[in-house]
């Protein structure tokens, strides 16, 4: 198939990436590293001994700089319809959250014992027609936020990436009833013409 100009600047834009030429050099899976190592590094969110969940985890670059970070010292599970290769400290559950049969392995994974810490970095993919691609978007991120507060211990944190748009104030409520802190984040990595932004939830008060 004969490529478009659209995706002839993109693939042009990508490969001159800074971050996908960093990526490369220090062995990440992809520039989406550097958003969640910025976010790490300003906000403390990692400790020793922490149960991590990364929702739509392939190919795994979020998974790689939690396991890195904990190095042996807590448990990294990654979650996502598609397969993603092995990991080091990352134990990998292929299939849908919100299935009974993936939540069960997770359970079973975690020993029955709650969660720190719950990120997601999904997106869908994008149509090209705002309105679609940004309840596409929501959508995923409501789903994520219902697993975190069915899954995370109280006083946990949660990080979910949204786009800026229809249903992005209401999600910030949402949020604010269940978690004493809620803060945006744009990392450096994440491209400035895009309207994606971070919201990171810290100290779970209440799931209902």
């Amino acid at each position: 198939m004969k490529r478009t100009k659209t995706s002839k600047a993109w693939m042009m834009e990508h490969v001159t990436d800074p971050y996908v030429q960093l990526a490369k050099h220090e062995g990440y899976r992809s520039r989406a590293s550097y958003k969640l190592l910025e976010i790490i590094e300003r906000d403390h969110l990692l400790k020793s001994g922490m149960r991590v969940v990364d929702l739509g985890a392939t190919p795994g670059g979020w998974s790689q700089v939690v396991a890195q970070k904990l190095a042996g010292q807590g448990k990294v599970i990654a979650l996502d319809l598609l397969e993603m290769a092995p990991l080091a400290g990352v134990t990998f559950i292929q299939g849908d959250f919100r299935e009974d049969a993936v939540l069960a392995e997770l359970v079973k994974t975690l020993d029955d014992r709650p969660v720190d810490l719950v990120i997601s970095d999904m997106a869908p993919n994008l149509s090209g027609v705002g309105l679609v691609d940004q309840a596409r978007v929501m959508h995923l991120a409501e789903l994520a936020l219902e697993f975190a507060l069915q899954h995370l211990k109280p006083g946990g944190s949660f990080l979910v990436k949204v786009f800026q748009g229809d249903g992005f104030d209401e999600y910030i409520r949402a949020m604010r009833g269940h978690f004493r802190q809620v803060a945006t984040r744009k990392p450096k990595a994440s491209r400035s013409r895009t309207n994606e932004i971070y919201l990171l939830a810290k100290d779970l008060t209440r799931a209902e």
